[in-house]
């Protein structure tokens, strides 16, 4: 299962799992857009890899995720 990383790597801000604005690499390292986007390049900075759009989770009204 996909590991959701509550924050950005890079700047620390907060994203959760109903968040659209998170990207991830194949290891699941997680970064903001903004963070992604510059000064990152659209790589990420351990590996290397492509940072693509993460899946979101929805979360349940209780605030437990499906």
């Amino acid at each position: 299962m996909l590991e959701m990383r509550p924050s950005c790597e890079h700047c620390n801000s907060p994203l959760p799992a109903d968040h659209e604005g998170a990207v991830i690499c194949s290891y699941e390292c997680t970064f903001c857009t903004d963070c992604a986007k510059d000064p990152l390049q659209r790589r990420c900075p351990n590996c290397q890899g492509e940072l693509l759009r993460r899946p979101r989770r929805v979360v349940k009204d209780s605030g437990s995720q499906v």
